[in-house]
């Protein structure tokens, strides 16, 4: 099973120099996490969602991507793709030959040829740790803000009662987003000076007024834009069965509860491609 049986071919791009607004129109349409940045046809970087979160002021694509990406070669294998993508923590890996991009393959490539292999080992271990949640009401700015802190893609939503009510992810998060305009004032002066009077008369001439146009989230509870259908899986799921169900429902993680139906772990894709790792 190589890489260019499960890359996809048909690759969505941006090109040096662009505008970060497309970039976000991009996924917002289409879902997808990342796009590749060419300049003059050739592979820079690479533009994701939490690039997008992250550096929300930022506009050019040249800051805003991630340089000199890890690539992959079409006639690797798939277990070959899953270890380098666990070993550099990445999601997705351009597929490049003699400096042309032929595809991108992803997590959820990987996921997809999960599917497929029927392997019956239990998920336990690939999940390494319990996972935090956060109440309804927070606020998206928020939870935008955990999720960088925390590294999350994806969080757990309880209600007050501590009982599983949605899924907040990167991607809903972009999906709710919007550019604002905006300008900013930034006082130079330091305001600390014994003879305040030399400050008085030139006060004014140590303030700038500069314009920013910057990704917001609404300032909303997080139910509102969470989501509510959650599919759970038990401690015992075998790994093809979960990377099926992620397959179907096109998530990236899926919550592990217990017998009580209480959740304990959260199973993300990105650790469920170990099971493709050799050893």
């Amino acid at each position: 099973m190589n890489v260019k049986d499960f890359m996809t071919s048909d690759v969505v791009s941006v090109e040096i120099p662009g505008n970060r607004d497309d970039v976000l129109k991009i996924l917002k349409r289409t879902g997808i996490s990342g796009v590749p940045v060419l300049k003059d046809g050739r592979l820079v970087g690479i533009i994701t969602r939490k690039d997008l979160l992250r550096k929300a002021e930022e506009t050019q694509l040249g800051l805003l991507m991630t340089p000199d990406p890890v690539t992959i070669g079409p006639d690797a294998t798939i277990q070959e793709a899953a270890s380098m993508m666990v070993t550099h923590s990445v999601r997705r890996l351009p597929v490049v030959e003699d400096g042309s991009l032929l595809g991108l393959l992803s997590v959820a490539d990987l996921i997809a040829a999960l599917a497929q292999m029927k392997i019956k080992d239990e998920i336990k271990g690939l999940y390494t740790s319990q996972t935090f949640a956060i109440w309804e009401e927070t606020p998206l700015p928020l939870v935008g803000r955990i999720m960088e802190i925390s590294g999350f893609e994806a969080i757990p939503i309880l209600d007050a009662e501590s009982t599983l009510q949605g899924i907040i992810s990167e991607r809903d998060l972009i999906r709710h987003s919007s550019i604002e305009d905006m300008v900013e004032v930034s006082d130079f002066s330091n305001g600390t000076d014994d003879d305040e009077w030399t400050w008085e008369s030139i006060r004014d001439m140590h303030t700038i007024s500069y314009g920013i146009s910057k990704i917001q989230l609404p300032n909303r509870p997080v139910k509102t834009a969470m989501v509510r259908n959650v599919i759970s899986v038990p401690m015992n799921a075998e790994v093809s069965e979960c990377a099926l169900k992620m397959k179907r429902a096109r998530v990236d993680q899926l919550p592990v509860v217990n017998g009580d139906k209480k959740l304990v772990a959260m199973l993300f894709d990105r650790d469920l491609i170990r099971a493709l790792c050799p050893g």
